[in-house]
């Protein structure tokens, strides 16, 4: 088992991409795109079901990767949550196949 650091980034459906594009540049080598249901954040309750035209769809992108890698998206996705509802998380993580990061 090999320590990295795993980012979780919970944004706008829209700007998935843009964020992708940051993990990429900074040579993370992979990453997973999943929806999120719903939340509670800033005394608000939202919900893709109550959401109708799908403009508040938030998904949670996570990454592995080694620390100067993730370190070296922060600044970026910093920039992407200036102009999009989101939030990140940086945790430590062992990992069983320390090549494939």
């Amino acid at each position: 088992m090999t320590k990295h650091l795993r980012i979780e980034l919970i944004i706008e459906r829209m700007a998935h991409k843009r964020a992708c594009r940051v993990l990429e540049a900074a040579g993370m080598t992979g990453y997973t795109v999943l929806p999120a249901m719903a939340g509670y954040g800033n005394s608000k309750r939202w919900s893709r079901d109550t959401d109708l035209s799908a403009s508040g769809d938030m998904v949670v992108i996570i990454s592995v990767g080694d620390e100067e890698k993730v370190r070296a998206t922060m600044t970026e996705i910093s920039n992407l949550l200036g102009a999009h509802i989101g939030i990140v998380t940086v945790t430590e993580v062992e990992v069983l196949r320390p090549g494939r990061f």
